[in-house]
């Protein structure tokens, strides 16, 4: 009766044990799979090819020749026929901003006239109306280079010089005919000459005197 008693027993508690495991193999089967040895074999990698990214196209619109137009016209135009990245340029090298387009004529433009994808830059040399477009390569539209010596910068304009040389340049101006103006609208004015003179070492930082005259004038 005893041996029976604790047969019994020994059943009874290895019944919870099994229960367990039982559940612990029917909730892995929805992440791996068990093998006759019992032990549960890891879950598959996920498929990483997965479906295609779309392929992204980009319209294509015909861009008119919009050279001799006025920028306002040149403008309106290249939008309506999609192009809706839009700049503009002083051809003569000056460095003036378009405030008023209607008072700027276009020289040249960029990209040329045909097919284009709309999403490139329009890019539009102008000059004022009652001014002539330059010939091609006479108006040096560049930043300078500064160093490692003195560039000639005569003809140059003051706005552009100044930012060749940096913010952070000492640059003393000087009106050249010696009326001790002040260069109030610096694209108005061009160089004469430069303290230290052309083709001098010159090395960033160092102090430069610009004398300057007016557009209109001519130099000393």
């Amino acid at each position: 009766m005893v041996g029976t008693a604790v047969t019994r027993a020994r059943g009874a508690s290895a019944l919870p044990t099994l229960m367990a495991l039982l559940v612990l193999l029917g909730a892995a089967g929805g992440t791996g799979c068990a093998s006759s040895d019992g032990f549960v074999s890891a879950p598959g990698a996920p498929d990483a090819s997965g479906p295609a990214a779309p392929t992204r196209t980009v319209a294509t619109g015909t861009l008119p020749n919009l050279i001799g137009k006025g920028l306002q016209y040149a403008q309106d135009t290249a939008q309506t026929a999609g192009f809706t990245n839009l700049t503009s340029h002083d051809a003569l090298g000056r460095g003036r901003e378009q405030i008023l387009d209607r008072q700027w004529q276009v020289c040249d433009q960029s990209p040329a006239a045909g097919p284009h994808p709309v999403t490139v830059r329009v890019d539009f040399g102008v000059v004022h109306l009652d001014e002539t477009c330059p010939r091609a390569g006479e108006a040096d539209t560049t930043l300078p280079r500064i160093g490692p010596t003195m560039p000639d910068l005569a003809g140059r304009s003051l706005k552009v010089v100044r930012a060749a040389f940096g913010d952070n340049a000492s640059v003393t101006v000087h009106d050249a005919t010696g009326a001790d103006r002040i260069a109030i609208v610096e694209s108005n004015w061009k160089i004469c000459s430069t303290v230290p003179a052309a083709g001098r070492p010159y090395s960033r930082g160092t102090p430069v005197t610009l004398n300057i005259a007016k557009f209109e004038e001519s130099c000393p």
